[in-house]
């Protein structure tokens, strides 16, 4: 059995799939209490890690865009530097295992496959039913080398006292004061495409649906990508309405939603955000599996099981035409949220 003293966890690139491979980090720290833990997470969600008790260092990259030896040197030397004597892969590339390699990490560990086999000292098949598992169940896997058996723990993000406190003044500057409004957060997009994406028509009329209430107040989130969707979304709206897509940090996010009697989101990173802060949510899948990537035992989830559904398709072929987004109606949806909110939302 090995006992390391000096960790280091390739952490997901993806911000939900970072937030569904959380426990590890506890999984890890609880077995090794004296060790040193690394998170190696790329630049754009590092944060996610900020403040995580489980965790001694967070490793920040940026992927250069060509696969070059040369240009990974900037990645592979703090690995090296790091004198690292375990390593965990959560990431499935070949380029991350050969980091490692030539990190020389000495114990790694990652899933088998892209001819990455023999650059592990212990490699692990990937579970045959890992499509009727949820994905954190498929990450703490990576574990059973170390003898820590595939554990309860759920997934878990940490926000400071302080920068709840500056999400209140935040909230406050825009006349919405926690307590006084019921606070709905909405993320319409996804990273990943539109297929898994509910219609902003619909996103539209729940809104105006919700404001019938006036102690409402609705905060719509986005990244910059996804930031003009939510201004074509929040056009036209009546007062009580707030666009902060590409306008808050990823930490600034997670506060901000700290405050939010409920939070609506499609499969995304904000879904598994707010599932992991433990913020009532009402999730809504359509392209994706929410077995495998739901919010981790927590929240409502909406989903339509037609049948050309999970598809993980990008986009929608035209021939579907969102058949799947378009079977969630929005007194559904409305009624899910009046019930995570234990009926804060007034119905008129």
């Amino acid at each position: 059995m090995l006992n390391p003293e000096n960790i280091i966890i390739r952490m997901p690139n993806w911000l939900g799939d970072l937030v569904m491979a959380t426990p590890l980090l506890t999984d890890l720290r609880n077995r090794f209490p004296q060790a040193r833990i690394t998170a190696m997470c790329q630049a754009n969600v590092a944060p996610l890690l900020e403040h995580e008790p489980a965790i001694d260092e967070i490793l920040s990259f940026k992927k250069p865009d060509r696969w070059i030896h040369g240009n990974y040197r900037d990645i592979i030397q703090p690995i090296r530097y790091g004198n690292f004597d375990t390593g965990i892969l959560t990431t499935n590339s070949f380029s991350s295992a050969w980091w490692f390699f030539c990190g020389r990490v000495h114990n790694r560990i990652g899933f088998s496959g892209n001819l990455r086999s023999l650059l592990l000292n212990k490699s692990i098949a990937l579970p045959q039913n890992k499509e009727l598992q949820h994905q954190t169940k498929t990450y703490k896997a990576l574990l059973t080398p170390l003898d820590i058996p595939i554990s309860n723990t759920p997934i878990s993000l940490t926000v400071t006292d302080i920068e709840k406190e500056d999400a209140k003044k935040f909230l406050a500057k825009k006349g919405i004061f926690p307590g006084e409004h019921t606070i709905i957060g909405i993320n319409p997009g996804a990273a990943y495409g539109s297929a898994k994406c509910w219609l902003p028509e619909r996103f539209k009329e729940l809104t105006k649906k919700l404001l019938t209430d006036p102690s409402v107040r609705v905060l719509y989130f986005g990244d910059r990508i996804g930031a003009p969707l939510v201004e074509g979304i929040c056009a036209d709206m009546p007062s009580g309405v707030f666009d902060l897509a590409g306008k808050t940090t990823i930490r600034e996010l997670m506060a901000i939603m700290t405050q939010c009697n409920a939070v609506l989101s499609n499969d995304s990173g904000p879904m598994h955000i707010a599932a992991a802060l433990k913020i009532p949510l009402v999730a809504l899948f359509g392209s994706t599996s929410a077995i495998k990537t739901g919010p981790y035992e927590h929240g409502t989830v909406i989903h339509k099981h037609v049948p050309c559904s999970p598809c993980y398709l990008r986009t929608c072929p035209t021939k579907f035409n969102f058949v799947c987004m378009k079977q969630i109606q929005v007194n559904e949806v409305y009624e899910a949220l009046l019930k995570e909110t234990s009926g804060k939302i007034l119905t008129v």
